[in-house]
């Protein structure tokens, strides 16, 4: 009697024992599910089709395109020389505007970037000089004008199409791209920074987008027009860091110029 007793028992500590490791595995799981970048399959291909401009081409190679852009603006600048078609004096609306000593020179840069953007699990900082491409070839550059340095004065030197070049000729955006919003739209697609993820001007559903709205990426993850299902995506808006925050989300591709 006393041998069947035992039998009994040891399948009841089997089960126990089960089934503590059992919800100790599930509790594990669940936190690491939590930190864990979000799974997604993002595909970009279907952006590319909106990028045109001077100098500017695009090649697709397995699970990358590569971007090669002289960086020359389709619109007009002060900043351009001034026997080029292109050339105006400055007409915008800050009157504390200056003038630079660049002018706007061709440029050879190239990005590879990947056509699936996935969220980084380490996020790293957007550098000095070129961090994306705009859909008309123009790079975008981050929120400083040196390092840790704010825009604060560099912004009365921006043309009338909020771009101005730095010493080497290279023209670039630090804060929206009006040329672009006023011809394709304050919601529309405005180009990809290094990441992969695409660049939305400052509307969103009828509603002007404000650094609240956004992480400390600047970007969300919502529908557009361009993705109806979803995707995480910059915004560009009227306060610092008026395209990106403390980082690309995801990871960045290879920039050189």
């Amino acid at each position: 009697m006393k041998h069947s007793k035992n039998l009994l028992f040891i399948p009841l500590l089997i089960a126990i024992i089960f089934i503590a490791c059992s919800n100790g595995d599930d509790s594990v799981t669940m936190v690491e599910d939590e930190e864990a970048p979000a799974d997604t399959n993002y595909d970009i291909t279907s952006i590319l089709s909106k990028f045109e401009g001077t100098g500017l081409s695009y090649a697709i190679n397995g699970n990358t395109v590569t971007f090669t852009t002289q960086n020359l603006p389709n619109h007009t600048s002060p900043y351009w020389p001034t026997n080029n078609p292109l050339y105006e004096a400055y007409n915008g609306t800050n009157s504390n505007w200056n003038i630079n000593p660049n002018t706007i020179a061709e440029q050879n840069i190239v990005f590879t970037i990947s056509l699936n953007p996935a969220e980084a699990s380490n996020k790293q900082a957007t550098g000095l000089g070129a961090i994306g491409i705009s859909r008309n070839g123009v790079v975008f550059y981050n929120q400083y004008a040196g390092p840790d340095q704010p825009l604060t004065n560099e912004i009365d030197s921006f043309d009338q199409w909020l771009g101005h070049p730095q010493r080497t000729g290279q023209y670039h955006y630090h804060i929206e791209p009006t040329y672009l919003t006023q011809q394709f739209g304050e919601d529309a697609f405005l180009g990809l920074l290094s990441d992969g993820f695409p660049v939305y001007g400052p509307v969103e559903n009828g509603e002007i987008i404000t650094n609240n709205d956004l992480d400390a990426y600047h970007g969300h993850t919502t529908a557009t027009a361009d993705f109806p299902e979803g995707i995480y995506h910059y915004h560009i808006t009227s306060q610092d860091p008026y395209i990106n925050g403390n980082g690309y989300y995801g990871t960045p591709g290879n920039i050189t110029n």
